[in-house]
């Protein structure tokens, strides 16, 4: 289902247009009420009057993480506090949280930027959304909402956590539509085999995933355990929320709601921006965003560019699903590895669960790998020649992949730790 199709639809020859009236206004409004912009723009050698076309965005400079963190908590503002009317934030787990605050307007591009991402996964008015993600500062929980509040569709706002009464929801209310982590889908569908809930017999069809990366086998084995139509959506707290880019009917991408956000790929290192199908780091910049609005935001997620048509009839360009994140690189060994990598040469092995968890370790000055892989109940009772051959098949199929040795221990099913919020899959052990 297509929520808008004047804008999903446009012709890219009009999308053009807009998406440059509207940089050329977001860069006069930020030079003009925000000190951080005037300066970086200043030190960037330009002035607003400078940009003449949408590609006139590269001479622009780039906005991080930090650069959020040191504006804390109301350096980025480009409007008036009286105009402010929520705010949300980063957990600011590794410092500072990230703040975003949202005028009414911002409110109104998050709505409708989020009923788009509903009606892309099926969503409509006849439909029973159960909302598990959280609420609160975090935006996934208010997010949801909201778009499905737009849409028309009837609302449960569980927030996350509290498994067996999501199960008894789930059952109880005939919920169709459920909204979470792909991991934690996962771990509700564990709960409620647990529980002798034939999940797969509940009028649940469909479902939004995001906040982690995650892998086409966790797709298979999310819609396999549910009988449903698993998608993939996208965001971020520093950008408005999720609701940036969603997955339609085709599953070939995430389509970029670019009327609102414009992306970029830019190679991590040199900041050189990519073209279509080339691999690098993504970046938004808000170009319609008022409470405070981003510049060329740096977002550490490893992605590409899909230009070609979709089946779907959209015409915004669409996004590759997640690959890494810059910040999760692991360096083994002088190897970059990404967690999302390991994930993917897991697709190809039969018995194994979609849960890991990778263990880095600093040995006589030699770093050391261990991946932990759950193995299927029916596997692991079976004799130890069996697993001994998935073992070395999983060490091979690394080596070939990663290009360095793993050490790789099977765990029974239900070992690895489950999160009610984003998977955690790395600990890093190092002193470096």
């Amino acid at each position: 289902m297509i929520f808008n199709p004047e804008y999903e639809c446009m012709e890219n020859a009009m999308r053009k247009k807009l998406q440059l009236a509207a940089l050329k206004n977001l860069a006069e409004t930020v030079y003009s009420k925000v000190p951080f912009y005037r300066n970086t723009i200043k030190a960037a050698g330009i002035t607003p009057s400078d940009i003449h076309s949408i590609a006139d965005i590269e001479k622009l400079p780039f906005t991080t993480k930090d650069d959020l963190r040191e504006n804390y908590p109301h350096g980025l503002r480009a409007c008036p506090q009286d105009r402010i009317v929520e705010v949300h934030m980063s957990s600011g787990t590794t410092g500072k949280p990230v703040v975003n605050e949202y005028t009414i307007k911002d409110l109104e591009i998050w709505q409708q930027a989020m009923a788009r991402t509903l009606a892309g996964a099926g969503c409509t008015r006849d439909d029973i959304v159960q909302n598990c993600y959280g609420y609160g500062l975090f935006t996934g929980g208010a997010g949801v909402h909201y778009g499905s509040l737009t849409i028309g569709a009837e609302v449960l706002p569980m927030s996350s956590g509290n498994t067996e009464r999501q199960l008894m929801i789930l059952r109880d209310f005939g919920s169709t539509m459920i909204t979470c982590t792909p991991s934690y889908a996962l771990y509700l569908a564990e709960e409620a085999a647990e529980a002798k809930i034939d999940i797969k017999s509940l009028p649940v069809s469909k479902g939004c995933f995001g906040a982690e990366p995650w892998s086409e086998k966790m797709r298979a084995e999310i819609e396999e355990r549910y009988n449903m139509k698993a998608y993939d959506i996208y965001g971020l707290t520093e950008i408005i929320g999720p609701g940036v880019a969603f997955e339609c009917e085709a599953q070939k991408g995430l389509h970029v709601n670019e009327d609102f956000f414009y992306p970029e790929i830019i190679d991590p290192v040199t900041g050189k921006t990519l073209n279509a199908g080339q691999k690098g780091e993504l970046v938004f910049t808000t170009l319609t965003r008022e409470g405070t609005p981003l510049l060329r935001y740096r977002t550490r997620d490893i992605t590409c560019l899909i230009e070609e048509p979709c089946a779907c009839g959209r015409t915004t360009r669409r996004i590759h699903r997640l690959l890494g994140r810059t910040d999760d690189m692991l360096i083994i060994r002088g190897v970059n590895i990404f967690p999302s990598q390991i994930e993917q040469a897991l697709i190809e092995i039969e018995g194994t669960e979609p849960q890991y968890l990778i263990i880095v370790n600093r040995e006589n000055h030699l770093d050391e790998v261990e991946l932990q892989v759950e193995v299927k109940k029916e596997l692991f009772s079976d004799e130890t020649r069996g697993l001994e051959n998935l073992r070395s098949r999983i060490v091979h199929i690394m080596k070939s992949k990663l290009q360095i040795s793993l050490k790789v221990k099977l765990v029974e099913p239900k070992t690895i730790e489950r999160s009610i919020g984003k998977a955690k899959r790395v600990i890093d052990n190092r002193k470096i």
